[in-house]
């Protein structure tokens, strides 16, 4: 039984392998040594898999000279290119839509006080945040006192801002455009929402509601008169722009009272 498992053993411990077989075959059969020593080299070339492996999956001698995450430098990139691809380079959304919160903050300051020197350069923008927002504000409190006079506001806002872009036109030499125009006569409505605001609260239709309209009058046709001037280099007109600035503002004050 002993013998019969060492045989068993043997047999299957061989250490006959396929390149014995082909040195056999070619030493017995007579081949021709040309072609036995071609089929050597041919299975030498094969990878130690065995299997067939295609040629565009075979390593190519260049070598990676990037790190991980890091690729090679590349001269096609976008930033070889000068394209920028992100938001870090763009203006914020507000100075793109023109809306200057300093500028607005430093024009109402110049409205409220008729004395302090204005800044031509501030003041010659098309800037119509704090228009609209005064206008708004000068047809809520009328209707907080009883009148709807949306229509009255923006009808006399649009027809005095042609009136005074054709008369300040004649009286300047450079110019000025509807914007700026615009603009100034807007900003110089914040007394007069004072005037309406005060209409909510008591009546205006007497001697004190009189004097109070001539004070915010006078007080919003100087303000205009003194930035147009000094936006314009007016200097020595500004009698002469406060005159039409006043009959604007006093129909505004008629709305007000009456």
């Amino acid at each position: 039984m002993s013998s019969f498992e060492q045989f068993h053993i043997d047999f299957y411990q061989s250490n006959y392998t396929i390149e014995d077989q082909e040195e056999e075959g070619c030493n017995s059969y007579g081949s021709d040594k040309n072609l036995c020593e071609s089929r050597k080299r041919q299975a030498g070339e094969q990878p130690a898999g065995g299997g067939f492996v295609p040629s565009d999956m075979l390593p190519s001698p260049q070598s990676y000279s990037g790190s991980i995450l890091q690729p090679a430098y590349s001269p096609s990139t976008p930033s070889q290119l000068g394209y920028v691809d992100g938001f870090d380079e763009e203006p914020p959304l507000l100075e793109e839509l023109g809306i200057n919160f300093e500028h607005i903050w430093q024009k109402t300051l110049t409205v409220l006080n008729p004395m302090k020197p204005a800044d031509g350069s501030i003041m010659n923008e098309t800037d119509l945040t704090g228009p609209m927002v005064f206008c708004l504000a000068l047809g809520a409190t009328l209707l907080m006192a009883g009148k709807v006079h949306f229509g009255y506001v923006y009808g006399m806002s649009a027809i005095g801002c042609l009136a005074m872009h054709a008369l300040l036109n004649l009286m300047s030499v450079s110019g000025v455009s509807h914007g700026c125009v615009a603009s100034v006569l807007g900003y110089c409505l914040l007394p007069m929402v004072i005037l309406s605001s005060a209409a909510v609260l008591f009546s205006l239709q007497g001697t004190p509601g009189t004097v109070l309209a001539l004070f915010i009058i006078g007080w919003c046709s100087l303000s205009a008169s003194k930035i147009f001037t000094s936006a314009l280099a007016m200097e020595g007109q500004q009698l002469l722009i406060a005159y039409p600035c006043a009959l604007l503002y006093g129909l505004f004050a008629l709305l007000t009272v009456f």
